[in-house]
């Protein structure tokens, strides 16, 4: 840090980095320092976008400027403003770029309200420890409640921001009101005989404990285990939104979910009428597509069903039978027209041969049929005797005749 040896007639010549880091040693290394509490009053209280918190504390005769980083205030359940008076813890060093000291803080405190916050502590550890934190038993929220439970004064504002989120969000949902002070010392058997009621007699699907902010003291009904039990013992889950963002609870912890305000609550509790709108639509839509695609899915099917009915359906087999009949007619009729014609072919023949052989038919060439008395046709000459009676038949008709002789008696008298 020195720029030259000490020397034993002049002084130490430093840099101002240098006896700005030896000053910073000397901070740090003083463990008075290093755990200090400090009351004052706050004043140019700022919060950048970078989260960490700047202010200034100060008295009658003098002022300490203070600085507490992101990550240690989001763990503080209380920030304050300027004017409230505070109790801070942290530890004292130097900041080198403004060559000033300061309170780098880890703890803020309302005066007068640390044995509170201890309390708090207290009752918190001693909770966490009988498993009443335990994620394991966090309970899940239902994504479509029908009857919700609100346990709040009825006549705070908390009441009515949850009743309008309600019926923004979620109409369709029953509210059933389990009315109780929430702050005093009635708030914490009220707040917890209330818990009780709604589980033995209403049986809702989820319970809103809630009430607006307020100062440690307004909010410590909230940190008393006879709720705490309550809340653990409770059949529906619930959610707590009590106080702003920054405060904290016992009952935050014990709840199944934590939301940040009333208004929060009401909102973790439902589903969004318009993101459900949305939901409808598109699942209606998709139901649409999902509908006209089996429906043409099952009409392509019946088509190929009737196809392949068509292939085997009687009808076809019966039309096919009634052209083989036609056919079968058709050829009978023309066998029948072959035979009939075959048959009155050779019926002419045989006519034509019986016309030949027709005794008439040789009539009419001048042959003659004799017959005896008796209608016997004469054949042969010993049929017959000289001087009998004989009919004689012609083409034209019949005519009597006598024998006058057999044989060579009939040539003998030819000659005659």
């Amino acid at each position: 840090m020195q720029t030259e040896q000490l020397s034993f007639f002049r002084s130490t010549t430093w840099t101002v980095i240098g006896i700005t880091q030896y000053i910073r040693g000397l901070f740090e290394s003083d463990h008075n320092l290093q755990d200090v509490r400090v009351r004052g009053e706050v004043s140019n209280f700022s919060q950048p976008r970078s989260g960490h918190v700047y202010f200034t504390l100060k008295d009658e005769s003098a002022s300490l400027r203070c600085v507490m980083w992101r990550n240690t205030v989001m763990e503080q359940s209380f920030l304050p403003k300027d004017g409230d008076a505070v109790e801070v813890h942290g530890s004292i060093t130097i900041y080198e770029a403004g060559g000033q000291y300061q309170l780098y803080a880890d703890e803020i405190l309302p005066l007068g309200r640390g044995a509170l916050y201890q309390e708090f502590l207290r009752l918190k550890e001693q909770l966490q420890s009988e498993g009443l934190f335990d994620e394991s038993r966090k309970r899940p929220i239902p994504q479509w409640p029908h009857t919700i439970g609100i346990i709040t004064s009825p006549t705070g504002a908390a009441l009515r921001d949850m009743l309008n989120t309600l019926r923004r969000r979620y109409p369709l949902v029953n509210v059933v009101l389990a009315p109780t002070t929430v702050q005093g010392d009635d708030a914490p058997p009220g707040i917890a005989a209330a818990i009780k009621a709604l589980n033995n007699i209403i049986k809702p699907d989820v319970i809103l404990l809630a009430r607006g902010g307020g100062s440690i003291e307004d909010l410590w009904a909230f940190n008393d285990p006879r709720v705490a039990y309550a809340i653990a013992a409770s059949e529906a889950p619930l959610i707590s939104g009590v106080g702003h963002q920054t405060d904290f609870t016992i009952v935050d912890f014990v709840a199944d979910l934590r939301a940040p305000t009333p208004t929060a609550a009401a909102e973790l509790a439902t589903p969004d009428r318009a993101e459900l709108m949305v939901s409808l639509s598109e699942i209606n839509q998709r139901l649409v597509r999902g509908m006209l695609a089996i429906i043409e899915n099952e009409r392509w099917e019946a088509r190929n069903v009737h196809h392949r009915l068509e292939r085997i359906s009687p009808s076809g087999r019966i039309r096919t039978d009634k052209q083989r009949l036609d056919e079968y007619i058709i050829r009978i009729g023309t066998a029948i027209n072959h035979v009939i014609k075959f048959q009155q072919t050779r019926l002419t023949g045989v006519q034509q041969h019986l016309s030949s052989l027709n005794p008439m038919a040789i009539l009419d060439r001048g042959f003659a049929v004799i017959s005896k008395a008796d209608g016997k046709v004469v054949r042969t000459i010993g049929q017959v005797k000289k001087g009998e009676l004989i009919n004689v038949r012609v083409t034209d008709g019949e005519f009597g005749a006598k024998v006058s002789g057999v044989g060579s008696e009939n040539i003998h008298n030819k000659s005659d």
